[in-house]
């Protein structure tokens, strides 16, 4: 199989739904995912894997819990952030935002456990880009 480039900004102009992600790419056992977001998603947790994010455009607030409370951080364009494995989170994006995702092929969306999932969440292991 020949590999070629794949231009992230095709990749994002090639959907417009909102929280539900197109796998780009793989490395290794895990899905590079592109996704469209604004507004908030659901309160989750992934048991057995960390969850990175890359800004690609716009900004994403993300909602921890942890151990000393509760606190959010704030991803402008261009950062990165992992949430560890176990960790309770909820990602919002207070205006329209691109972002990537790393992690392992078969992660839901939704992790592992979660609040009910509304409708403008889709709870998948990702799509294929189109």
């Amino acid at each position: 199989m020949t590999q070629e480039p794949i231009s992230l900004s095709s990749a994002l102009a090639s959907f417009t739904e909102k929280w539900s992600p197109r796998i780009v790419t793989a490395v290794n056992d895990c899905d590079v995912r592109v996704a469209k977001v604004e507004g908030e998603h659901v309160w989750h947790v992934h048991d057995h894997t960390d969850e990175f994010f890359l800004v690609l455009d716009g900004e994403l607030h993300i909602g921890l819990r942890e151990p000393a409370g509760e606190r959010t951080v704030v991803l402008p364009k261009g950062s990165v952030f992992t949430v560890p494995r176990g960790t309770e989170h909820k990602p919002y994006a207070p205006v329209p935002t691109a972002i990537l995702v790393f992690e392992p092929t078969g992660t839901l969306t939704v992790g592992d456990r979660h609040d009910e999932v509304p409708d403008h969440v889709d709870a998948t292991t990702g799509h294929a880009l189109t």
